[in-house]
């Protein structure tokens, strides 16, 4: 009965046989809001901490990194009976004098350059109105007709200087006060010398301590297990910073060395000035190059008077950063760690938002410390995986 009423029920002909539905594949993941609200919360909390303490801890960060730079030199020079105190006392004396004398010999070549900035700055303007001055026929009718709608409106729409009731708002501009521009510089450089003094003191005890915080930390491990996993990691990070450092340090004097006999080629005045600038700016990474070429550029066009010339010397120097960073900087640095470009790309805009330039500075190894703890502990675990090449 029930299959000669499914035969004569209209369009019953046409309709296909239910098929069982195939079995989905559930991934169970328990997830805790509560947890996951108290990690969002405590990442927040980090942030602003970094960012606002970044005072006090970009000067502990920069001690740190030439610690485990120096510290190599000292104790080498301990193992041939030279107390730590003296050697590194006398190795930051002598890096200091160095850096001291050679701003000092080239001070004049530097001053010159300061000084023909402004005007080159003016000239690059000039000569980029004077070649936007002449655009294309149809551009010039277009901007005429729209000055000429603008005067119409303006004349159109100027109140008579008779209507009564109508009050005249003078706007006058804050004049320049030369003592608020001094004091601001002078307090801004008063703060960079004190940070410089805590970065150098910091760096002095860190030397002279050697590995007693290391001894300190696994000391504080509560198994023996516990002590080889935080040994193995400090082991990782003084290795992986210690040859980021060399490998900045390596690429920087490549750099300033051929930007110096590129310029001088071109035929550049204060070359070797230039040089190092590009092998100083180098240590920040993608910022440096771009300020070296445009400056360096500015530079050419006072010079020669030519934007092809100014042109050549901004992609001189320009290239050499590619070349160096491109090809020579990523290899020997995958060499040095083992971290991805992305992460690495990523963490510098972090930082760079967090801390600016000394955020680009330290971005790097600060990514290294936090990959060489979570590769050690199970639940960071895919941070570092995440972090990692």
């Amino acid at each position: 009965m029930t299959e000669e009423v499914a035969k004569n029920t209209p369009g019953a002909e046409t309709q296909a046989p239910l098929l069982p539905e195939p079995d989905r594949l559930l991934l169970h993941m328990p997830v805790d809001i509560r947890n996951v609200s108290l990690v969002i919360l405590a990442v927040l909390a980090s942030l602003f901490v970094l960012h606002w303490a970044k005072a006090v801890f970009i000067p502990v960060m920069l001690g740190l990194l030439f610690s485990y730079a120096l510290s190599p030199v000292v104790n080498w020079l301990e193992l041939r009976r030279v107390p730590r105190w003296l050697s590194a006392a006398v190795l930051l004396l002598a890096i200091l004098g160095s850096i001291g004398s050679t701003a000092y010999s080239l001070r004049e070549e530097a001053s010159q350059l300061l000084e023909s900035l402004p005007l080159a700055a003016q000239k690059f303007r000039q000569a980029v109105k004077t070649r936007a001055g002449k655009p294309d026929g149809a551009l010039e009718n277009v901007q005429k007709a729209a000055s000429q709608i603008e005067q119409a409106a303006r004349e159109s729409g100027a109140a008579p200087s008779n209507a009564r009731g109508a009050m005249r708002v003078v706007v006058e501009t804050a004049t320049f006060n030369v003592r608020d521009y001094l004091w601001t510089g002078t307090l801004g450089l008063l703060t960079l010398i004190g940070q410089f003094t805590v970065v150098v003191f910091l760096t002095y005890f860190l030397m002279i301590s050697g590995d007693a915080f290391r001894r300190k930390l696994i000391k504080l491990a509560p198994s023996l297990s516990s002590k080889k996993i935080t040994l193995q990691a400090l082991q990782e990070i003084t290795g992986q910073i210690q040859r980021y450092l060399q490998v900045q340090l390596l690429t920087s004097a490549l750099v300033g060395v051929l930007t110096w006999l590129a310029l001088l080629m071109i035929g550049l005045e204060n070359a070797a000035v230039w040089g190092i600038a590009a092998g100083v700016l180098n240590l920040v990474p993608y910022v440096g190059s771009l300020v070296t070429a445009g400056a360096s550029g500015l530079v050419g066009f006072l010079q020669f008077g030519s934007l092809n010339m100014a042109m050549v010397v901004a992609g001189a120097s320009l290239f050499i950063h590619m070349l160096v960073g491109n090809l020579l900087t990523p290899w020997l640095t995958s060499r040095a760690s083992r971290l991805s470009p992305v992460a690495v790309f990523v963490g510098l805009l972090a930082w760079g938002w967090l801390w600016g330039i000394w955020g680009l500075l330290l971005g790097i190894p600060i990514l290294m410390i936090v990959k060489s703890v979570c590769d050690r502990i199970d639940d960071l675990k895919p941070i570092g995986e995440f972090l990692g090449s």
